[in-house]
């Protein structure tokens, strides 16, 4: 059986490869256009539709438009590149009909990149440009500096940033553990050749021959087809994407999504079809366990242990589900992963499957992912055609099949129980556990639920091994963490990063830092059952344990940037309205605390809180947390709590001061004019909606207070900053 396997599997690769070869993308421009909801939202339809328009009037035959998923990079979206054979790829932003027309022109036709419309950044590319490895592993500050010694040596050789140029990425995947610091890892593109490099010697010939020679230096190549370097190879120059270390998000923004062989020319299915040609399902979790790969979709729960516990079940039928309800606001990680590589999720789960020997799976999908739908579906339309799902698949002799469900958007449907209920047709509630679901889930039958995160990494942990996957996270949690970042910061997006990578890098080096020259408050992790980070805490560890003793938690990997103009008795609202609104009233503490709190909260923002409000706070936050039916009802005070813990001084504010110290509480928003910058110019008067502000023109202004409705609208078109809120000037 195991030839069979392995047969099987090596002619579909074959026919990958003459799939991709007759398409002759080698000695072709390649024009990559990102096709996700946030990139379609963005307009990248219409701009695809114009490249179209562009090369058919040209005439050009050496010019092929490709479909990829979603890159991340919400923030300058529609997001453009252009590979040219030899040539290094150059990325475009905010890509519209009228850009195209400049790019096409310029670059396409006139082989002249537009680096005024290239992404972050205005220089035209160099020739070489050198990405150096700066994971923890390749760096060592007791060792010699081999990153400093490579700008020396170009220095020397007069070698200028127009020729060469050095940038910094992430691990790229090429760890060996007990090695730190012996050698450095170094990609330079165009080529996509990676070196390992150990000493002046290594810099040297790298620069002669390379660089200088356009020749590769043999004996210090790295072999194989580096995971990180695939990345890099067309990001690696962005200090967002270089940054990161993509696992889960590997292929998205690299690969058309719908194209089943674009995925098996980057080892897709490889995985599947070695776990199928050892037929040894212990081996498989076995593995998964010494990885360290823990559930990513909030409760961090080791996945080896949780697929073990259903293997060990004595039971014939049994399920595997794929959890990609994403209901957090401002996550969006699920959504992307499954639109932009939704057959590394269909592989990952696959193997689930095989391991705890399940014979059909289920992927659950809020039905307001009308797109990640339609890609899910057509890619197991594709594993059917291709032999990789239902009957014998790649000729092991074990079935396999998938359906989809949609759900209705329940919030609590992310809860497992609950989801199961759904899927039976029930109303989406959880139920008190034990038993579960790895014991009686899914019609009383064995059932693993794994997020999407989850299963995207599996393929990767059976092709790579455990300890390259451990190695890469943190001591306790190996690989990597998706996470959305969202709110008050410069770049928002898609960032994955590794296990103990600390806020601060999220936030600043990735993300840019906070717009505007304001001041960082805090940052909200996990969503609605998360909580609140304050600023001084930034340089804290992204990983379960440290976010958990902080009063957050990891969540399915929502990250919100505060700021502060932002009043966090006002975002604590926000939350607990939304858990209130979103609670399935199974249980009386999550159903009856929530609404309470959201009325102590709704009182304390409109001025009308009393001392004891406060202590009412906190004491039914506590209560929910230790009595609600789910995991869901037990964090939902999560916000509340932290932000008493931590910004405490606010709601003091609010209660006994009757003033919102960030001006964000409408009722607790006081506008006066100042009698010292009042010029009478009446513009203030003319713009008040109600009126309720008095004056002549070259005289002094007054507000009304009792007139007043705080809208604002005088403190926005006051030119001589004389109306002041909360006794402060415009900025």
């Amino acid at each position: 059986m195991t030839g069979t396997v392995e047969n099987t599997y090596a002619a579909l690769k074959e026919k990958a490869r003459q799939q991709y070869n007759l398409r002759h993308e080698a000695t072709k421009t390649r024009i990559q256009i990102g096709s996700a909801t946030c990139e379609n939202a963005a307009g990248s339809e219409k701009v695809l539709e114009e490249f179209r328009k562009h090369i058919v009037a040209s005439g050009k035959d050496d010019v092929v438009l490709h479909r990829t998923g979603c890159t991340g990079r919400c923030s300058k979206e529609p997001i453009v590149t252009v590979i040219a054979p030899g040539k290094i790829p150059v990325k475009y932003e905010r890509v519209d009909s009228g850009r195209v027309h400049e790019i096409f022109t310029s670059h396409i036709m006139g082989g002249k990149p537009k680096a005024e419309l290239m992404l972050d950044s205005t220089e035209q590319p160099a020739q070489y440009e050198l990405f150096f490895c700066n994971s923890a592993r390749c760096i060592n500050p007791t060792k010699v500096d081999l990153v400093g010694l490579f700008y020396d040596k170009l220095e020397q050789n007069k070698i200028s940033t127009d020729k060469a140029r050095i940038s910094k990425t992430s691990c790229m995947g090429l760890c060996e553990a007990g090695r730190e610091g012996e050698a450095i890892n170094v990609l330079i593109r165009p080529g996509k050749v990676i070196y390992n490099v150990k000493n002046a010697t290594d810099i040297d010939e790298i620069i002669s021959t390379h660089i200088i020679g356009g020749k590769t230096v043999e004996r210090l190549m790295v072999g194989g087809n580096p995971l990180g370097a695939r990345f890099f190879e067309l990001y690696g120059d962005s200090a967002f994407f270089n940054r990161q270390s993509r696992l889960a998000l590997r292929n998205s923004g690299l690969i058309d999504p719908e194209n089943i062989y674009e995925y098996i020319m980057v080892d897709g299915f490889e995985a599947l079809a070695k776990v199928l040609a050892k037929a040894d399902r212990g081996w498989v979790i076995d593995e998964v366990t010494k990885s360290t790969l823990r559930g990513r979709g909030g409760g961090g729960y080791p996945t080896g242990t949780k697929w073990s516990m259903a293997a060990k079940e004595n039971n014939e039928t049994k399920y595997i589900i794929c959890n990609a309800d994403e209901g957090d606001p401002g996550a969006f990680m699920d959504r992307s992963m499954l639109e932009g590589d939704p057959l590394s999720i269909i592989e990952g789960m696959m193997i689930g499957a095989y391991a705890m020997g399940a014979s059909k799976g289920f992927f659950y999908v809020r039905a307001e992912y009308p797109l990640a739908i339609k890609r899910i579906d057509r890619a197991l339309n594709i594993c059917r055609e291709h032999g990789l799902l239902g009957n014998n698949i790649l000729g092991s002799g074990w079935d396999f099949e998938i359906e989809i469900r949609l759900g209705a958007g329940a919030f609590v449907c992310g809860e497992e129980t609950a989801l199961i209920h759904s899927i039976e047709g029930e109303r989406g509630q959880p139920r008190v556990r034990p038993p579960y679901p790895t014991t009686s889930g899914l019609w009383g039958k064995p059932t693993v639920i794994n997020n999407v995160e989850t299963f995207a990494n599996v393929p990767l942990i059976l092709l790579y091994g455990a300890q390259w996957f451990k190695q890469i996270g943190s001591v306790r949690a190996g690989g990597t963490k998706v996470f959305s970042l969202t709110g008050k910061v410069q770049h928002t997006g898609l960032v994955e990063v590794p296990m103990g990578s600390t806020l601060r890098e999220v936030v600043f080096d990735i993300g840019g830092g906070v717009p505007g020259g304001k001041a960082l408050k805090a940052i909200q992790t996990g969503g609605p059952a998360g909580g609140t980070i304050p600023a001084n805490l930034i340089d804290t560890a992204v990983d379960y344990e440290s976010l958990t003793a902080l009063g957050s938690i990891m969540g399915s990997g929502g990250m919100i940037v505060i700021d502060e103009t932002d009043c966090m008795v006002d975002i604590a609202k926000f939350f607990i309205t939304f858990s209130q609104d979103e609670s399935c009233g199974k249980c009386t503490p999550c159903r009856e605390g929530t609404k309470r709190m959201l009325e102590i909260l709704e009182r304390i923002t409109a001025g009308k809180g009393v001392k004891e409000d406060l202590d009412k706070l906190e004491r039914l936050a506590i209560l929910l947390r230790k009595s609600s039916l789910c995991g869901l009802g037990r964090a939902a005070p999560n916000p509340v709590l932290s932000t008493m813990k931590y910004f405490r001084k606010e709601y003091d504010a609010h209660v006994i001061d009757k003033v919102c110290p960030a001006g964000k509480c409408k009722s607790l928003v006081k506008f006066e004019i100042s009698p010292e910058k009042c010029v009478g110019c009446t513009a203030c008067a003319r713009h008040c909606p109600v009126p309720c502000i008095s004056g002549t023109p070259k005289h002094l202004h007054v507000i009304d207070q009792s007139r007043c409705i705080r809208c604002g609208k005088c403190f926005e078109v006051c030119r001589f900053n004389a109306v002041l809120k909360n006794g402060k000037a415009k900025e």
